[in-house]
């Protein structure tokens, strides 16, 4: 796999320290690393400890999935408000309706996948781009091969051939399924930054990978509820910032795979910060 970004590798600099058969521990102690984990334990821990999580969890799970799907379309350029969201029962009008309907979907779908993800992520990744991309009729539910564009306008990174992105994935996959002792904020960084890095399909790569972080956060126990929507941080963060962590991220420096770990702990923070107001809401009888 290449060495841009941070894959079956580790990012230059930080070699020395991951000879083991784990390389993804080492990125857990690149600097503020361990920070952003702990701020994120700290954050998840408030929404899980809200009196309303006692009783009506499911209804803030609900809430989330609908936030995190409209902060994941906001990211991929369909950003409405999120009313606009709730009261719309049609997304196959125009561009932005039909990306919207893939980040539904895709939410309602990641909670149906959480038990393959870990014996096969390579099915997870192609079922999420065949649920995103419905109704489309090249290429849907495989990675693209040479010669096949991609149509992901708002990342304006060259995307690698087809070949790489085969390997890449392929040791993406062999990660997973080896698994880890890396914080799973680290593993759905690494996950997310890849499939950006990577856009392994023809389209709808940003949904499909905030959705593969998503699973990861939840089907690690950090998040089994669903209740801490990173999308919605990251849309909240805004997209330039967005862009330029996933750079960090390519040039595969410690300093820009920590940056973009941080970058995702923010993200998830914020998520929860964003439950943490529902749980309010719904205890003032507001929501």
């Amino acid at each position: 796999m290449s060495t841009t970004g941070a894959t079956a590798e580790p990012p230059p600099g930080s070699r020395e320290s991951s000879s083991g058969a784990d390389p993804l521990a080492a990125l857990g102690v690149l600097p503020g690393v361990a920070e952003s984990v702990e701020s994120v334990r700290k954050a998840v821990d408030r929404v899980y400890g809200h009196r309303v999580m006692r009783r009506r969890s499911n209804e803030v799970t609900s809430e989330a999935a609908l936030r995190g799907a409209r902060g994941s379309a906001a990211l991929s350029g369909a950003d409405w408000a999120l009313e606009e969201v709730r009261r719309r029962s049609d997304f196959s009008g125009d561009d932005e309706a039909r990306v919207t309907g893939a980040a539904l979907r895709l939410t309602a779908e990641a909670g149906q996948l959480l038990s393959i993800w870990r014996q096969s992520p390579l099915r997870v990744l192609a079922r999420l781009h065949l649920v995103a991309a419905a109704g489309r009729e090249d290429a849907v539910g495989r990675p693209r091969q040479e010669g096949e564009g991609v149509a992901e306008p708002l990342i304006e990174l060259p995307p690698p051939s087809a070949e790489e992105v085969s390997g890449r994935l392929e040791g993406l996959s062999d990660l997973v399924i080896a698994g880890s002792s890396a914080p799973a904020l680290v593993i759905a960084a690494v996950v997310h930054g890849e499939l950006l890095a990577l856009r392994p399909f023809v389209s709808h790569n940003g949904l499909v990978a905030r959705a593969a972080e998503r699973i990861v956060l939840v089907g690690s126990g950090l998040d089994p509820k669903s209740v801490c929507p990173a999308e919605v941080g990251h849309a909240e963060l805004g997209r330039a910032a967005y862009l330029a962590a996933l750079d960090g991220y390519v040039s595969g420096t410690p300093e820009g795979v920590a940056a973009w770990i941080a970058h995702c702990a923010r993200a998830v923070e914020l998520g929860a910060r964003e439950s943490t107001a529902v749980c309010e809401a719904l205890q003032r009888g507001a929501a």
